[in-house]
């Protein structure tokens, strides 16, 4: 109707170009919200709408915005200062120089960028927190799977079971008692 013609000519809010930034402030306001996770890791929801805001729509991103959101999330999250910091700033620039290289994107490129930021980001948490002196348990965790894999154990909301063929195994690589 006569409203929609009238959209046409106006330009967006004024406002529009912060919405982005809003929005990954608020994702990273979700780090104070009282989560419990059994597994004690969720996502740092602020980089996820950074990258998710970033591959959709570059132009409203410059990027010296990544420093300040960087810090926001930092203080937020109770990572290390300068942590999201850096890594933000890298991945703006990493994406700009992605931006720069390609003459176009399709979906696929778009998920694999993502994936490898997420695995990137991933794997500087568990660094941070290595060096921090936290329990990394990464081995004890692979070793787990690879034994429910085989059927050995079973995972269960105290930890890991050891089944009865689980056992078996156990018993026979024991040998017999003195």
């Amino acid at each position: 109707g006569p409203l929609a013609l009238k959209r046409f000519g106006q330009e967006p809010n004024r406002f529009a170009g912060y919405v982005p930034a809003a929005t990954v402030v608020l994702a990273s306001l979700l780090a104070a919200l009282p989560i419990v996770s059994t597994s004690g890791w969720f996502p740092d929801f602020g980089y996820l709408a950074l990258i998710s805001w970033r591959l959709l729509r570059a132009d409203p991103w410059p990027a010296w915005w990544a420093a300040p959101l960087g810090l926001v999330n930092d203080l937020f999250t109770g990572y290390p200062i300068g942590f999201s910091i850096a890594l933000w700033s890298a991945t703006m620039l990493a994406l700009d120089l992605i931006d720069r290289r390609t003459m176009w994107r399709d979906y696929w490129i778009e998920w694999m960028v993502a994936t490898v930021l997420i695995a990137l980001d991933e794997w500087l948490h568990w660094q941070v927190a290595s060096l921090s002196g936290a329990d990394v348990p990464f081995i004890n965790i692979a070793a787990a799977r690879a034994l429910s894999d085989r059927g050995l154990a079973t995972r269960s909301h105290e930890g890991w079971d050891i089944t009865p063929e689980g056992s078996a195994v156990l018993a026979r690589r024991a040998g017999p008692p003195l």
